[in-house]
């Protein structure tokens, strides 16, 4: 007892679920049988066995006389088969309908390409004649409204030069009336009866009044003019000044404007008149 203990004791330990292995190996091995013997069918087929047998009557009988053969009937011998014709042939179209066919169909296109190019051309044909119709109206149209701007200015010119030839001839009148009737000098060449403008030393006099009138106390080294407009009444009256072209020194146009107010008359000229309008220069080195 004791040494079988021992050797248990140094025996290698047991495989775990060893006999849960073994009872999933039988339980396999159970149903693949049976899954074998369910597939296999055993078929047996009968064997037929075949009998038979002969009926006689129970008592002896006579047999009944054998029936008269029936008279051969005669032979007629066949007609032969009646030969029909074979239908005659359908005749195949004819290759030279067929080729005049095709030649009248080619014909026929090349015709309706003609018409339909003859009808392009006459379309392109009527449409330059349109157009060449509508330019020449536009040509003519611009010529009429040409030749009415140059009949109107012809008209208008012609206007003019009657107008400045009645005024010429109306100077003309004038002149000759003047000449009739003048009251210049002997030297006098105007054709006016009575002359209009002042007399030469007239801007002089007028100067010599207005400049005592000027106060200037700036100094330039340049001559600049300063020219003004003035207007008077008929008894010489300053009713206006104007500059209308400026000397380019404030200061000066300034003196000049203000000694014109402080004038306030201006002389007659050598006739007793007084010009109604006229144009004064002033420099302030004069």
């Amino acid at each position: 007892m004791t040494a079988q203990l021992a050797r248990m004791e140094f025996a290698p330990p047991s495989t775990p679920g060893l006999v849960r292995a073994l009872v999933l190996a039988i339980l396999a091995h159970a149903l693949l049988l049976v899954v074998l013997a369910t597939g296999v069918q055993w078929r047996h087929k009968p064997v037929a066995q075949t009998v038979e047998a002969e009926l006689w009557s129970a008592l002896p009988q006579e047999a009944a006389p054998r029936a008269a053969e029936p008279e051969p009937e005669p032979v007629v011998a066949p007609l032969p088969p009646k030969e029909v014709a074979p239908p005659p042939p359908t005749p195949g179209p004819d290759p030279a309908i067929a080729i005049a066919q095709e030649k009248d169909r080619l014909q026929k296109e090349k015709d309706r390409e003609k018409q339909l190019q003859l009808e392009k051309l006459q379309a392109e044909k009527k449409l330059k004649e349109k157009e060449a119709r509508e330019k020449l109206a536009r040509d003519k149209a611009e010529a009429d409204k040409k030749r009415q701007q140059e009949q109107k200015v012809q008209d208008a010119k012609n206007a003019a030069e009657a107008k400045t030839m009645a005024e010429l001839r109306q100077q003309n009148l004038q002149r000759m009336a003047g000449l009739a009737a003048g009251t210049g000098s002997a030297n006098s060449t105007g054709t006016a009866a009575q002359a209009s403008g002042p007399s030469a030393g007239y801007g002089g006099r007028i100067r010599a009044r207005i400049k005592p009138n000027i106060t200037f106390t700036d100094t330039t080294t340049d001559n600049p003019t300063a020219e003004v407009e003035v207007r008077t009444s008929p008894d010489g009256t300053i009713i206006s000044r104007k500059l209308t072209k400026s000397s380019g020194l404030k200061s000066w146009d300034d003196a000049v404007l203000n000694a014109i107010d402080k004038t306030e008359v201006l002389p007659k000229d050598v006739d007793g008149r007084v010009p109604t309008s006229l144009i004064i220069s002033f420099r302030p080195r004069d």
